[in-house]
């Protein structure tokens, strides 16, 4: 009997502290969504900081000269925890300063050579994939489900991030450097080695989301009213 009413206690504690935690991620999405534009500024420039950071965590390849780098995930923790507009604007910041000679893009480099270079289109992809994502989380509970945003990751990192990146570098190498290259040499330079890497990030992101997102509304979101009936986990 003991032991049956011991596991009900410790039952009883989870259920508590998992109730304040649900109750915290709920506060904290609401308190960040009614800040004042200066705070939000602020923050938004604190992201665009930890975004120059992550850029210093990268890996050449002897074949290709966009580096692997931490960035992307940063680019979509900043859309999920910033929301809608201040996601990418966080991702704004981070280019126009790089662009005007603060040295923290990859390899502590800066200017407007950067952006013109072989791998801006992904630089500026960011500012996109970040846009898109943190307006479905800010206006759809659906797309904070495991499933959901992992789907719209893709999207994000593959369409948006990969499609801007890929056609830049074809262009570089094009007018720059006189290499007219197939579609398949261009993946295989722009897009193939850093899959499986995207990936893991794509899915660690996309749980991190489901963990720290409430799942009610907290700014009139458009299926407040039916999410529950939305199959997806």
């Amino acid at each position: 009997m003991q032991l049956v009413a011991d596991r009900g206690e410790s039952e009883m504690e989870i259920s508590i502290y998992l109730d304040k935690y649900i109750d915290a991620r709920y506060k904290f999405f609401k308190w960040r969504y009614e800040l004042d534009i200066i705070h939000k500024t602020f923050i938004a420039f604190g992201f665009a900081c930890l975004t120059g950071l992550s850029a210093q965590v990268k890996f050449y390849l002897s074949w290709t000269p966009v580096p692997l780098s931490g960035q992307t995930f940063v680019v979509l923790l900043s859309a999920i925890l910033l929301g809608r507009w201040w996601g990418g604007i966080s991702q704004i910041m981070y280019v126009a300063i790089g662009a005007i000679g603060i040295p923290w893009f990859t390899g502590w480099n800066g200017g407007i050579s950067v952006i013109a270079g072989p791998t801006g289109g992904y630089i500026i992809g960011f500012i996109f994939a970040a846009f898109f994502l943190g307006y479905f989380v800010d206006r759809f509970i659906r797309s904070r489900s495991f499933f959901s945003m992992l789907a719209l990751m893709i999207f994000a990192n593959f369409v948006l991030i990969y499609g801007l990146g890929l056609l830049q570098l074809y262009t570089w190498l094009f007018i720059l450097q006189s290499n007219s290259i197939n579609f398949w040499d261009l993946l295989k330079m722009g897009a193939m080695p850093f899959i499986v890497g995207d990936l893991i990030k794509l899915v660690a992101t996309a749980a991190i989301t489901k963990g720290i997102t409430p799942k009610r509304a907290y700014n009139g979101e458009v299926d407040s009213d039916k999410w529950r009936s939305w199959r997806i986990p």
